[in-house]
């Protein structure tokens, strides 16, 4: 059995809520995993998990390994209960759920790698950007927590994509989309996602999401259907063509307005119409915003389509710029967790290790939000890193390190075992500072 020290009991509260996703020994196996990701501080592989963990001693490696390759769980569940988790605990009753998609690759070598390939890697530096890896579309719900100004992205789900096998980026996002408004039927989902994110499988979504992209250039729109004329024949299925959102820039007319995206309030000019994109849409009625920043004179800056017919335009722009989250925690993730450093192989385990690591971090900011999180927290990381003058709150590196501590002091604790006190999380602390200032 997994030793009571190796899991605090505020990270099993946490964890608590996704048991049932697991048979009894595969959740003490789940728990010990992800204090061991969370916990390491070498490279996240399965070992990595295991030495973390502080299990090295007592666990047969393979018992990690046949956790991700053998043992009976699906990821996408244990996302969807992680969701749960997330709209109970971190958003307000009943309120509307902001949804980021996104894709990314982690790099992988060897033959034998399933789902690795050459393909686009966005993160990639240099003239062409490829890498070899294997790429994951993931779904995250954007959260604004009380103590960060800036929206936070979790994953609850995510998948593997393969290279002309099966479904579509899109398409795969589009069943993920459809199995959390599902799973959440009684919420408002509105979904934002980059260029790369539309066409016919979008068509089909349930009627309580809505779907907001950057319309590329090269798309073509079209009026609205003219009523039916009377005569024989089918009705038109689409009206005047109105052209592309560079020939929609050349008649629009824009307004000045305000706008908050990224921590800060910009000046402006917003023109919007409401017509088909055919093409991705079909006939459902789309609205296009074409933004223009304020020392542009002609054309536009950005251009939005979306499915929400009745949010402002300015609220558009404002969803679409918390998009960027998702990036934000793809890098967080591979830097700070180690996520997609595991280098298991078989079909299995690739399916499901990147998805176990991208929920912890998760789980990270949960814990952080539901337990961890005090006033003085960034008050004392800029004692022990006077240079950061400007900081006003705590960054994924300031809950990942406060929740390692919780876990040493947890492991160490002389009173009660898995529980240790403020006092003793603090001593820990003290000591952790003092040794770096050595």
């Amino acid at each position: 059995m997994l030793p009571d020290t190796t899991v605090p009991a505020s990270l099993l509260a946490v964890l608590t809520f996704l048991r049932g996703c697991f048979t009894t020994p595969t959740f003490t196996t789940f728990a010990a995993l992800v204090t061991g990701l969370i916990a390491q501080t070498g490279r996240g592989t399965v070992t990595g998990m295991v030495t973390g963990a502080g299990l090295t001693r007592a666990w047969s490696h393979d018992r990690a390994h046949a956790f991700f390759s053998r043992a009976s769980w699906n990821p996408d569940l244990l996302g969807i209960s992680l969701s749960h988790l997330v709209v109970r605990q971190l958003l307000p009753a009943d309120g509307v759920l902001t949804v980021a998609v996104d894709d990314t690759l982690f790099k992988r070598r060897g033959k034998k790698v399933f789902g690795a390939a050459w393909q686009h890697d966005g993160a990639a530096r240099g003239p062409k950007p490829v890498g070899r890896g294997t790429c994951f579309v993931v779904v995250g719900i954007v959260v604004q927590l009380p103590f960060l100004a800036r929206p936070v992205c979790l994953p609850v789900m995510a998948r593997l994509w393969r290279p002309k096998q099966e479904q579509s980026k899109v398409g795969l996002a589009a069943s993920m989309i459809r199995l959390l408004a599902a799973c959440h039927h009684g919420r408002r989902i509105h979904v934002v996602a980059d260029a790369a994110y539309h066409g016919k499988a979008l068509r089909d979504l349930p009627a309580t999401c809505t779907f907001t992209t950057r319309l590329p250039a090269s798309a073509v729109l079209y009026d609205l259907a003219p009523p039916p004329t009377g005569r024989r024949g089918r009705p038109a299925l689409k009206g005047e063509r109105l052209g592309t959102p560079k020939d929609l820039a050349t008649t629009a007319a824009f307004t000045r307005t305000e706008v908050k995206r990224y921590q800060r309030t910009d000046t402006v000019h917003l023109a919007e119409t409401t017509c088909l994109w055919y093409g991705s849409f079909h006939t459902r009625t789309v609205r296009v915003i074409l933004l223009r920043d304020d020392t542009t004179d002609t054309g536009y800056d950005l251009a939005l389509v979306t499915t929400d017919l009745t949010t402002r335009a300015a609220g558009l722009i404002a969803r679409y710029a918390s998009r960027w989250s998702i990036e934000v925690t793809f890098a967080e993730a591979r830097d700070l967790l180690g996520v997609g450093q595991a280098q298991n192989r078989t079909r299995s385990a690739v399916e499901r290790t990147v998805p176990f690591g991208l929920y912890c971090y998760t789980i990270t900011v949960a814990w952080y939000a539901l337990h961890g999180h005090h006033p003085r927290d960034v008050v004392e990381r800029r004692e022990r890193a006077p240079w950061y003058t400007t900081k006003a709150e705590p960054a994924l590196s300031d809950m990942a390190a406060k929740l390692r501590r919780v876990i040493i002091a947890a492991r160490f604790t002389p009173t009660r075992p898995g529980r240790p006190t403020d006092e003793e999380i603090r001593a820990v602390q003290q000591a952790w500072a003092a040794a770096g200032a050595a």
